[in-house]
C-alpha cells in the first residue's frame, strides 16, 4: 500500500467506519514494518500511527515526555508485537523516550433484559426484537388473549372481554424462558407478577380457566400473586409443590442445585414434598432435597433471597460456590477451582450492573484470588 491508502485507513478507522477488510490490510501494514525496520515513516505517518493506536489502546509511559513528535530529519522505526497487543514505539537516536501501550483485558460486562417467549404453537419470540406496546402474539380460538409489551419492557397478557372466560376447555400454554445473562418480568393474566432470574423458564396458560392457577418454575423466580380466595395459585418445581392464596415469595429451583429453597416475604405458603407438607410464615424459608428426610424450615434474611430482583448481589455467610454458581448464570463465565476452597464464606455485597472485574474485587475482600482468562475464572484459596 502506498502513503495515500494508509492515510486512508487511519482516517476512517477515527472516524469508526474501519471495515473488517480494511482492518486487517491495516494491520498487515503494520506487520511489515515491523519485520522490515529499515523501512522508514514520513513524520505524519508516524504521528497519524500513533493517533490511530492511542484511540485503540491506553498508553502507560514510562518516562516523562516533553514532545513525544518532535520534528526530526531522521524517520523513526516501528516494532510492532500484535499477538500480545503490545506496541512499541522509539524515535532513533533517542531510547529515553519509550512509550509502552498495553492492552486492557477485555471487560466482562453483567447481564440484562433478555428472554425468549414460545407460544403454544411453537414459535420462539426473541423479546429484545419487541418494542415498547407492541403486540406480541394473540392466543386462543377467536384470539382470546392478547400479548402485549408495556413501556416498561414487561410481557402482559390482556383477556378479551368478548370471550367466554367460563369454560373449561383445555388452555394454551406459553413459556417464558432466560438465557445466561437474562432476567425478564411477566405479569400473567389473572394479574400475577412473576420476575424471572437467569437461565430460568416459567410455563403458564394463557389464561387460568378451571378452579386452580398452576405455573410450572425451573431455575429462580420472584412471584407477587394476585389474591383470590376461590383460584389457590399453584407452583410446581421438582418435586415440590406451592400452594397460595395470594403472596409474595421466591423460589429457588436451579437443576444444578440439589436444594429448593422457598423463602416467604408476606403471607402464608403452603410447601408440599413427596408424603410432607409444611406452612410457612413471613421470614422463613423452607429447603427440599432428596438428601433431606423431612423439609426444612429457617429463619432467614428475605432480602439476600431477593436481592437478585433488586440488581443486587448480597451475600450472608454464602460458600464461595454458592456466589460463584451465581456469577457464572449472571455474567456467561465458566468457574475453575485451583486448591481447597470449601471453607470460604461471603458477607456483604455489590451491585448486579457492575462488570465482573468490580465484583470480584468485592469478593476478593474475603481472601481468596481470582484469575480472568477469556470467560473463564479461576479461584485460588
Amino acid at each position: 500500500m502506498n502513503e495515500s491508502e494508509i492515510l486512508t485507513l487511519l482516517q476512517k478507522y477515527q472516524e469508526g467506519t474501519l471495515s473488517d477488510t480494511d482492518k486487517d490490510k491495516l494491520d498487515a501494514w503494520y506487520l511489515h514494518k515491523s519485520l522490515n525496520s529499515d523501512k522508514q515513516l514520513t513524520d505524519y505517518e508516524l504521528e497519524d500511527s500513533y493517533e490511530h493506536l492511542k484511540s485503540k489502546l491506553p498508553l502507560k509511559q514510562k518516562e516523562k515526555v516533553i514532545s513525544i513528535w518532535p520534528r526530526i530529519a531522521v524517520a523513526a522505526s516501528i516494532a510492532v508485537l500484535l499477538g500480545s497487543g503490545i506496541f512499541y514505539f522509539t524515535a532513533s537516536k533517542q531510547p529515553s523516550q519509550n512509550i509502552q501501550v498495553v492492552e486492557k483485558v477485555k471487560e466482562i460486562a453483567p447481564g440484562g433484559n433478555r428472554g425468549i417467549l414460545t407460544l403454544s404453537n411453537g414459535k420462539q419470540i426473541i423479546l429484545s426484537d419487541i418494542s415498547s406496546k407492541d403486540v406480541i402474539a394473540k392466543e386462543g380460538e377467536e384470539d382470546e388473549v392478547t400479548i402485549k409489551m408495556d413501556e416498561n419492557g414487561v410481557i402482559t397478557y390482556v383477556i378479551n372481554p368478548n370471550s367466554d372466560a367460563s369454560k373449561e376447555d383445555v388452555n394454551s400454554f406459553n413459556t417464558l424462558s432466560t438465557p445466561t445473562g437474562g432476567q425478564y418480568n411477566i405479569v400473567l393474566a389473572d394479574g400475577t407478577k412473576v420476575f424471572l432470574n437467569a437461565v430460568s423458564s416459567i410455563k403458564y396458560p394463557t389464561q387460568f380457566n378451571g378452579d386452580q392457577r398452576i405455573v410450572e418454575l425451573e431455575g429462580e423466580a420472584y412471584f407477587e400473586v394476585a389474591k383470590n380466595k376461590n383460584k389457590p395459585f399453584l407452583v410446581k418445581s421438582d418435586n415440590q409443590t406451592i400452594e397460595v392464596l395470594g403472596t409474595h415469595f421466591n423460589v429457588h429451583a436451579y437443576n444444578n442445585e440439589s436444594v429448593v429453597k422457598t423463602t416467604l416475604l408476606e403471607g402464608s405458603v403452603a410447601i408440599s414434598y413427596k408424603n410432607q407438607k409444611t406452612v410457612l410464615k413471613p421470614g422463613q424459608q423452607s429447603n427440599t432435597s432428596n438428601n433431606f428426610n423431612k423439609i426444612v424450615v429457617k429463619e432467614v434474611d428475605t432480602e439476600e433471597a431477593i436481592a437478585w430482583k433488586n440488581g443486587r448481589f448480597k451475600f450472608d455467610n454464602a460458600d464461595l460456590k454458592s456466589v460463584m454458581k451465581q456469577l457464572e448464570r449472571w455474567y456467561g463465565i465458566k468457574v475453575e477451582y485451583r486448591g481447597d476452597v470449601s471453607d470460604v464464606r461471603f458477607n456483604g455485597g455489590t451491585f448486579r450492573n457492575k462488570n465482573l472485574s468490580e465484583v470480584l474485587k468485592v469478593l476478593e475482600l474475603s481472601n481468596i484470588k481470582f484469575k480472568v482468562e477469556g470467560k473463564t475464572v479461576i479461584v485460588y484459596p
